[in-house]
């Protein structure tokens, strides 16, 4: 019988040992352990991308490794198509977007689940589950009872197969705008075993031929893609020596023997009785040679630390051109593979120099893999197969070189990984504000402020309710708006003039999100508008004080004519809202400027849709209300009131130039009392109006006097103009 490190295989192929094993098992093990060694084995590649072509292998995952597999099913492009705009003269625009569903192979053995996804180098699935784009994922492990995928079936009918042994994920629908409409470069991170790795789980085809006790310390993943399972368990011992006993009705496969202190030594030799045997008289023969010129100085493998991209290794104080380049298709952290490289260079480095050496009996602590001495000769030596004969024991030693000082440390080098956060709700705020210039006036100036209060946030989509039914009006994109709420309550304000003490405390949704301070000229040039409430206000400088929250000093308050708004104030927690942010138009919607619209964003994250219901509607068809009044008495008793009207979208005062009038005609509605409920209503046509003593018999002491301005829309808020004494 005989007993072999597995490394010793390729001196003792040819003899006894290799009939041994034969008629053990036959030519079932010999094909599936051995192989034939005319086909590829495994091997360790860049990462490849996932695609479609007959003959492309299965990987077999084991442990934890990123592989990409081939697509086994797809459907042609989906296009959807969606019309927005085309309200009030504007032209309609049609989007269109594209989705896809494939199905890709990803291990021809059972899996426990799938971690991250890749898609063109950044992350499709994070860590924590969630896809960063639109779609649809289902996982198949792989395992003997797995049903058929209902997306498939319903494609291929009753001849869809269930892909059993065969661990496989399907995409229903991928958005694919994200990836310049077409299939994204996929590649997955697969989980196939919890337990640690050994030899036991790669052996598993073999059934009851054979038996595996080799733990495999520091391996976390292993991907086998071509090649006999026998070139697979050459290639492991490589790096993690494996012992081979053919036993009474198995193969037996374990690792080195646990070298004891002090290491045995060797009984004295024997000669053989055969003229057939080497050294018939001595017992003992060396040889040298260049068995360790395939030694390895360099380890190229997977990094865990480098999202499993290969990594190279190298032998401390190894010249270029030494050794060999051992290409290892296992995941192995940069730390376990220089260890393992120094191990195999000792041992096969060891191999240049082998001893040939008879015992005369048979000692069962002499196995293959044990450490011994030899009598009369320095050094230690590793048995690396014996073989009983007639004549005694013959044993196949190779001798060890010293381990060395300590490893140097190593990593795995610099990598910027894609970013993986969570995707986060959408928040949303609909609001419509003042004309901001005189080019449409009767279009209605509505926006949507779409955030998140996470920057991984991939946009979302956006919808209008109109007459009970959800109207699409595109994509938010990416970038978020600057949003947030007051902190602390706005105090009311005459909006008069620059109020450079005036402090506004706001806190952000998020924390990365910013404001900037801006200079004197930028603020009279229109910078740093934040609509709260209803209200604009600009400020010049902002300061961060940490947790999302600012203060924003030297005010502007109630501009685009929002004085009645600056004049109330605004408690805490009202919405906030940068306007120079990426905000989404929604004006070319049309609509009276009385109806309230209710807005819906639809984000990854959103198990519902986000609403809101717009926010100051009407302000930007209603006319600002009248300024600078003045009241004199006139001839005769009469009471003379004057005011200086204001236009939409004219916010700059011009010396020497009228105010645009904007809406159709000039009117006016000057009245006494209550607004809702005036006592008299007086109309005029221009920003004056002459009241004769008969028009104001009968009003009271303390009777307001005021005046709003008929626009084409809406009439605009009341003017004080006088109070009757």
């Amino acid at each position: 019988m005989a007993t072999l490190v597995l490394g010793a295989l390729g001196t003792l192929i040819g003899g006894p040992v290799g009939g041994a094993i034969g008629a053990l098992a036959g030519r079932q093990i010999d094909a599936a352990v051995i192989g034939s060694g005319r086909r590829e084995g495994p091997r360790l590649k860049d990462l490849a991308i996932s695609t479609s072509s007959y003959g492309q292998p299965i990987p077999r995952v084991y442990g934890t490794a990123r592989v990409a597999g081939p697509i086994i099913w797809a459907t042609d492009l989906m296009e959807q198509r969606s019309r927005s705009g085309g309200g009030k003269g504007k032209p309609s625009v049609t989007s269109y977007s594209y989705t896809s569903s494939f199905a890709i192979a990803l291990s021809s053995r059972p899996i426990a689940g799938l971690g991250r996804i890749w898609a063109d180098g950044q992350l499709l699935r994070g860590a924590a589950g969630d896809l960063k784009t639109g779609g649809v994922m289902r996982v198949h492990t792989g395992h003997s009872d797995q049903p058929v995928d209902p997306l498939l079936a319903s494609a291929l009918g009753p001849s869809c197969p269930a892909f059993r042994h065969c661990a496989y994920v399907v995409f229903e629908d991928l958005q694919l705008a994200d990836f310049g409409n077409r299939l994204p470069a996929l590649s997955f991170e697969v989980i196939a075993d919890t337990a640690p790795l050994d030899l036991a789980q790669f052996v598993e085809p073999l059934g009851t031929l054979a038996e595996a006790t080799r733990p495999l310390p520091g391996l976390l993943g292993f991907e086998q893609t071509g090649g006999t399972l026998g070139d697979t368990i050459a290639l492991i011992d490589r790096l993690y020596p494996v012992r081979i006993d053919a036993r009474a009705n198995v193969l037996a496969l374990d690792g080195p023997l646990a070298t004891s202190a002090p290491v045995p030594a060797l009984p004295a030799a024997a000669s053989g009785s055969d003229d057939s045997a080497f050294a018939r008289q001595t017992g003992r023969a060396l040889s040298t040679g260049a068995a360790g010129a395939d030694a390895p100085g360099a380890l190229r493998h997977y990094d865990p630390e480098r999202d499993y991209q290969p990594g190279m290794q190298r032998r401390e104080g190894a010249q270029p051109g030494t050794g060999v380049t051992l290409e290892y298709p296992a995941v192995l952290s940069a730390a376990s593979a220089r260890s393992l490289l120094r191990q195999a260079w000792l041992r096969d480095g060891g191999k240049a120099v082998l001893r040939q050496y008879r015992t005369a009996g048979l000692d069962p602590a002499l196995a293959p893999g044990a450490v011994v001495t030899i009598p009369d000769e320095l050094g230690r030596w590793e048995i690396a197969a014996w073989e009983w004969v007639d004549w005694g024991v013959e044993l196949l030693l190779q001798r060890l070189r010293p381990m060395g000082s300590a490893l140097p440390a190593t990593d795995s080098g610099v990598l910027v990984p894609p970013t993986d956060q969570p995707e986060a709700p959408s928040w949303l705020h609909a609001f419509e504000v003042p004309l901001d210039d005189m080019l449409s006036p009767d279009a209605p100036r509505r926006f949507l402020a779409v955030s998140s209060s996470g920057s991984a946030w991939s946009g979302a989509a956006l919808f209008a309710e109109q007459d009970g039914s959800l109207q699409p009006l595109g994509s938010s994109g990416r970038a978020r708006a600057v949003v947030g709420s007051l902190a602390q309550a706005a105090p009311p304000s005459p909006a008069l003039m620059f109020e450079p003490q005036a402090r506004l405390l706001v806190t952000l949704l998020s924390t990365d999100l910013t404001l900037e301070p801006a200079s004197l000229t930028a603020l009279w040039a229109g910078a740093n508008r934040l609509l709260v409430g209803t209200e604009i206000i600009q400020f010049l400088d902002a300061e961060p004080l940490g947790g999302g929250q600012w203060a924003l000093t030297g005010l502007l308050r109630g501009r685009a004519g929002t004085e009645p708004a600056a004049q109330n104030g605004a408690p805490v927690g009202t919405p906030v809202v940068l306007m120079e942010g990426p905000l989404v138009a929604v004006d070319s919607l049309g609509g009276s400027a009385s109806q309230t619209l209710t807005f819906a964003a639809l984000g990854l994250a959103d198990q519902t849709p986000v609403t809101a219901l717009l926010s100051g509607a009407g302000a930007s068809l209603r006319p600002p209300c009248p300024v600078h009044p003045l009241a004199k008495s006139g001839a005769g008793g009469a009471l003379e009131l004057r005011w200086t009207r204001r236009a939409r979208g004219a916010w700059l005062w011009r010396d020497g130039v009228d105010t645009p009038l904007v809406e159709q005609n000039e009117r006016y509605l000057v009245g006494a009392g209550a607004v809702e409920q005036p006592i008299r209503v007086w109309e005029a046509v221009s920003p004056s109006l002459t009241l004769q003593p008969a028009d104001l018999v009968g009003l009271a002491s303390g009777t307001r006097l005021w005046v709003r301005q008929q626009g084409s829309h809406a009439l605009s808020d009341p003017a004080l103009l006088h109070t009757i004494s």
